[in-house]
């Protein structure tokens, strides 16, 4: 009898646990609004989670997404029959184009043709993006559907607008998954930015400029600013006055959001002022290795000492011109190192015995291999983090959008060689390849950058989770966040201050060089009479 009485408190007190531990986790429903491309891959990365944390993860989706798929194990979607564009066709042929510009030295002229191509790109893509979601708000069938779904959180990417003009419909807390928004790098959105230490991405400046550069950046920041406003304001601006009012600038409701969570570390970061509402978790897709197939198991070890290499140029580059490839595979060629890289384009004839390319590489595993050497990368975000989180130096190669910027920087830390495709050749690419490799700085730097990132006192995707769930459970986080972009420009930088002090400054000056003048006038009268 004692025996299943003690049955009896024990599973009465795992109940207790459970019913103790379950409010507290929370079951919330996330609704997720994505910016499509390579964008994904990091949402994708909290969907999974969300979900594996017992959460229900909604996607929305437009009908020719190419990266988000209509079904999945993570999440259910919402498909909103709107072609969106920007698909990854039109990206491929861009990056060949600008490829083939730089190689041929093209005219100034053949590159802003280029530039004007793509801010045109952006231009109709924001456009669509609004249409997208003209046509949700006007639906009121699915505006129904998902105010009755009662969801706790908007999860958005501000590099477009839908996810951020969904929230504020919807009434719901707002989480951006952000570096960039729609206009530039989220930190100069949020965040106190001074231009005087603070380099503008892409500008390729470091935090410590000279007076022309400090000069150059101010330029850079004033150019971008109004570029950005003339590919998105239109198309926002119309869409908030619509369902908003006229007094509702666009900007401001991603200003509102909730929690920025920012995905940037300051071991790549240059030191900035930040706020409350910003979470960094830069690197929170990075993982410890998983052991290799068998066969590149046996390729990277057939070098014995000299290691292996990965060449990988992002899901934009799959080809490259054919003398530029062959370029490549020459340099390899004449390398002790076994090269694994990551390539679609036909096999170049200068390909040697120790280059093995393919279509699809698992990076993580690769780069987390206690014999790699070197990460040769394109500079995109998520190579870049999962280099330093494994301690591998880079030989950096910049196309397009931010990735010269962000090798600029991680060369500024003494972790790359950045070259550039215009000027490229074999004996160029075999010498920083050999520099990197040779010069023992490079590894320690990286290793130096990856025991700093990952001494933490939680992994960044634990610390990203954790804040999500924060705003869901107490339904928005308005303590953390400043109420400073409600205030005119005027305002928030003490103008009219400066302006009240001076003039009560002058006017003072004024009264006393009156009074002063007055008291001498009289003494002058004064000693006349006398006289």
């Amino acid at each position: 009898m004692w025996k299943d009485l003690k049955m009896v408190l024990s599973t009465a007190s795992i109940i207790f646990l459970l019913s103790a531990i379950i409010p507290a986790t929370l079951c919330a429903k996330v609704l997720i609004f994505p910016h499509d491309g390579s964008h994904w891959v990091n949402m994708r990365v909290l969907a999974k989670e969300l979900h594996f944390r017992g959460h229900s993860v909604t996607v929305i989706r437009a009908a020719d997404s190419w990266y988000i798929d209509e079904v999945s194990l993570y999440y259910s979607a919402i498909t909103v029959d709107v072609a969106v564009g920007g698909n990854e066709d039109f990206f491929h042929l861009f990056v060949s184009e600008v490829i083939k510009i730089k190689r041929s030295k093209g005219s100034a002229w053949a590159r802003f043709a280029l530039d004007m191509e793509l801010k045109n790109k952006f231009f109709e893509l924001h456009k669509n993006i609004c249409e997208m979601v003209v046509y949700m708000f006007e639906n009121k069938e699915m505006m129904k559907s998902l105010q009755e779904a009662k969801y706790d959180a908007v999860l958005t990417d501000p590099a477009n607008g839908g996810g951020v003009f969904l929230a504020h419909y919807l009434g719901l807390p707002l989480v951006l998954n952000t570096r960039w928004t729609i206009h530039g790098e989220g930190h100069f959105a949020i965040a106190p930015s001074p231009l005087s230490y603070v380099p503008l991405p892409p500008s390729e400046l470091t935090d410590q400029m000279t007076f022309f550069e400090r000069v150059r950046n101010l330029i850079f920041y004033a150019m971008r600013m109004h570029l950005y406003k003339q590919i998105v304001g239109p198309h926002y601006s119309a869409l908030s006055s619509r369902y908003f009012g006229s007094d509702v600038d666009y900007f401001s409701l991603f200003q509102a959001a909730d929690l920025w969570l920012m995905r940037v570390d300051f071991v790549f970061e240059f030191p900035r002022p930040t706020m409350p509402n910003v979470v960094y978790m830069g690197g929170f897709q990075c993982k410890p290795a998983k052991p290799l197939p068998q066969h590149l198991e046996d390729f990277v070890n057939s070098s014995g000492e000299h290691g292996f290499i990965i060449m990988s140029l992002g899901t934009l580059i799959g080809e490259l011109p054919y003398e530029l490839a062959d370029e490549f595979a020459a340099a390899f060629a004449k390398l002790p190192q076994k090269v694994i890289w990551k390539y679609k384009g036909d096999k170049p004839a200068s390909l040697g015995n120790n280059t093995l390319v393919v279509d699809w590489i698992p990076q993580n595993d690769l780069l987390g291999h206690p014999n790699i050497k070197l990460f040769i990368s394109h500079g995109g975000t998520n190579g870049i983090y999962e280099a330093i989180y494994h301690g591998v130096p880079i030989v950096g190669i910049p196309f397009v959008f931010d990735q010269v910027d962000n090798l600029y920087r991680l060369r500024a830390k003494g972790v790359a060689q950045v070259l550039d495709v215009s000027d490229i050749d074999r004996k160029m690419f075999q010498r920083a390849i050999e520099e990197v490799l040779k010069q023992p700085s490079y590894r320690m730097n990286m290793q130096r950058l990856s025991k700093l990132h990952k001494d933490q006192p939680m992994k960044p995707l634990d610390r990203a989770l954790f804040w999500i769930e924060f705003v869901m459970r107490h339904k928005g986080a308005a303590h953390l966040r400043t109420e400073s972009f409600r205030m005119p420009w005027y305002s928030y930088h003490s103008v009219d201050v400066i302006m009240f002090l001076v003039t009560v400054a002058v006017l003072l000056v004024m009264f006393f060089t009156g009074l002063a003048w007055f008291c001498f006038s009289l003494c002058l009268k004064r000693k006349k009479k006398s006289d």
